[in-house]
């Protein structure tokens, strides 16, 4: 099922999200239909990347499927993030042109460090830890800072951010 995504305005984008008890068996089969609905979500509107925050839910999920990058040494990338934690953020600042489905239309560059050590759980339920990096790393860290309450327009100039906000606050 195509999900609705939640625009910057609403409060939910700033909210810091809640780990997921995935102990009982129903939670774990909700939250496999969701990731479900999720990719789904994203293939039809051409994302590489989704977290649960901009489908209106408050927890610790994100995903990233990377079939619509373009470029040199690009590959396609599938991964779900469940309680996903950042244990090390490092290397080369980079800066690069992102969007993000929750401020259709709006582009910015944003610096980065090129690469992120990460430990979540993923679709079946394992554990695991990862270090990514380049595109990967930059989709990954953009989608961790929705399920921390923080958006892309905070890297922006002062200037910029209010420019956004007030074009999106006059649309709601």
């Amino acid at each position: 099922m195509i999900l609705p995504i939640v625009l910057y305005g609403n409060p939910i984008l700033r909210k810091k999200c809640l780990d997921i008890d995935f102990s009982s068996y129903k939670k774990r089969k909700e939250i496999n239909q969701l990731i479900q609905d999720m990719f789904e979500t994203i293939h039809k509107v051409k994302g590489i990347g989704l977290a649960a925050p901009q489908i209106g839910k408050n927890i610790r999920l994100f995903i990233v499927e990377t079939p619509y990058l373009k470029g040199k040494n690009i590959i396609n990338y599938k991964e779900v993030f469940i309680n996903a934690k950042i244990l090390k953020v490092h290397g080369k600042e980079c800066k690069f042109n992102e969007g993000c489905l929750s401020f259709p239309g709006i582009m910015g560059y944003i610096k980065r460090k090129s690469n992120v050590r990460i430990e979540y759980y993923n679709q079946n339920w394992e554990q695991k830890k990862t270090t990514l990096t380049g595109i990967c790393a930059r989709v990954i860290l953009h989608e961790y800072d929705h399920i921390e309450g923080k958006l892309f327009i905070d890297y922006f100039s002062y200037n910029k951010k209010k420019i956004i906000e007030k074009k999106f606050l006059n649309l709601s």
